[in-house]
């Protein structure tokens, strides 16, 4: 559609915008019509009313499914920014500031490469609250937990001791590295790079090595993981 130059342009109604981002999530207007707690008949003609005011059509449809036209694929970018921008004004006005400190601990390696860029995006969406971070060994985070010293903490623990009312974030198998056509590997006994005592890694690979009967030296111990 067209609109006059004299006369101002037509303004996108948000809801029907939700609705036509739910459609094109799911793929469907039955499943979207539930998402957006419309009824199919209702999420038609605000489909409708959209195709009128711009004047093209954004979803292709038949008897067995619904897609995104190449106007469709348009509007889906502005239509997520729009709605994007909406929950950011109505929280900014709505959802109060909060304010404090946030103590959370991390073990070494998560510290190193995942903390900055986490705490990073935190600072931005929630400038006032200050976060104070421990990095230290999980054994004794767990400690710092119970003592209240931390309001939160990151842990590395094996399946087998696993925190009581912990969240997994993450599973990952351990394996045993060393250096691309090194022969470490060969010698009796095997030298080994090992955390100090306590890290569950050292545990488990400790464990590893007494299941295969395989005699070690720990040839080099250190309290971080970049001197691993």
């Amino acid at each position: 559609m067209n609109a006059p130059l004299n006369h101002p342009l037509p303004l996108l109604d948000l809801d029907v915008l939700r609705t036509f981002v739910a459609i094109a999530e799911t793929g469907s207007f039955t499943t979207a019509a539930t998402a957006v707690f419309r009824t199919p008949s209702a999420v038609s003609m605000q489909i409708k009313k959209l195709e009128d005011i711009l004047g093209r059509s954004v979803f292709a449809r038949d008897a067995r499914s619904v897609t995104l036209t190449t106007d469709g694929e348009l509007l889906l970018g502005y239509a997520r920014r729009l709605l994007s921008i909406n929950r950011e004004v109505v929280s900014k006005f709505i959802i109060p500031d909060i304010v404090g400190v946030v103590r959370l601990g991390s073990p070494d390696d998560y510290g190193e490469r995942v903390l900055p860029h986490v705490l990073k995006r935190f600072a931005q969406s929630h400038p006032s609250i200050a976060v104070d971070v421990t990095i230290d060994q999980s054994i004794n985070l767990r400690r710092r937990m119970d003592d209240r010293a931390l309001d939160i903490t990151l842990l590395t623990n094996s399946y087998k001791t696993s925190a009581l009312g912990a969240e997994v974030l993450l599973t990952e198998p351990i394996v045993w590295a060393g250096a691309k056509g090194g022969c470490a590997h060969l010698r009796e006994p095997l030298p080994v790079s090992l955390w100090e005592e306590g890290c569950v890694w050292r545990a488990g690979a400790l464990e590893a090595l007494g299941r295969e009967g395989r005699n070690y030296r720990v040839a080099y111990m250190s309290a971080h993981t970049a001197g691993q």
